[in-house]
């Protein structure tokens, strides 16, 4: 019986093309080597990031979110666009403590590893677009194509963040500060394409109405 529940739920419904497409699709939008500098900058102004925890919350936030992301939502009467824009919003105060060097996030309970989901798990890696993106893929692929893809993305995330310290041996204290403004001003940009894209559907929903 069990031999056959798993065959019809996870064998049958395999496909290795939808697979790669959304481990390729997820691996972009997380876009976790591109953030290492960002996790650096939280480092220096005291906030543990655990490797593990972080991976173990991403997976779990993930997955939670790719079955029952939308039920969640319609519980608390918000919709995908409010959730993508309010998400967006904690991104972009994220960008603005790195390009301008102010601190706005209170790291005071860095011992208790608080960084660890938020807001490294949440929102920087597994970000509102990413979990909207997780959202629109059920729709095209099967529940386990995007689980897996979602495994081999935080096998990546643990990799990045375990040796992120390497990285900042690479390319010293100087690169690691112009890759922070850089990276910093690169999600700004993208938090104000996610609000504005997600404000615009809002607004032209409300109108409709």
């Amino acid at each position: 019986m069990f031999l056959d529940h798993f065959f019809h739920f996870v064998v049958e419904p395999f496909d290795w093309q939808h697979t790669i497409s959304a481990t390729i699709a997820l691996f972009v939008l997380l876009d976790v080597v591109g953030a290492v500098p960002v996790f650096l900058t939280m480092q220096k102004h005291g906030m543990m990031i655990r490797p593990f925890k972080v991976a173990f919350y991403t997976f779990l936030f993930m997955t939670v979110f790719l079955f029952v992301g939308k039920w969640m939502l319609q519980l608390f009467n918000v919709d995908v666009s409010s959730f993508a824009a309010a998400g967006a919003i904690v991104v972009f105060i994220i960008s603005v403590e790195m390009v301008f060097g102010v601190k706005v996030f209170n790291n005071e309970q860095a011992a208790n590893e608080s960084g660890s989901f938020f807001p490294v798990a949440f929102p920087l890696i597994a970000g509102p677009g990413t979990l909207t993106a997780i959202l629109s893929m059920r729709a095209a692929y099967d529940y386990v194509n995007i689980q897996i893809g979602i495994f081999l993305n935080v096998i990546i995330i643990y990799i990045a963040i375990k040796y992120m310290n390497r990285f900042q041996q690479i390319f010293g204290e100087a690169g690691i500060s112009v890759l922070r403004k850089l990276f910093g001003i690169i999600l700004m940009a993208m938090a104000v394409k996610l609000f504005t894209s997600n404000i615009a559907s809002l607004v032209g929903t409300t109108i409709a109405n």
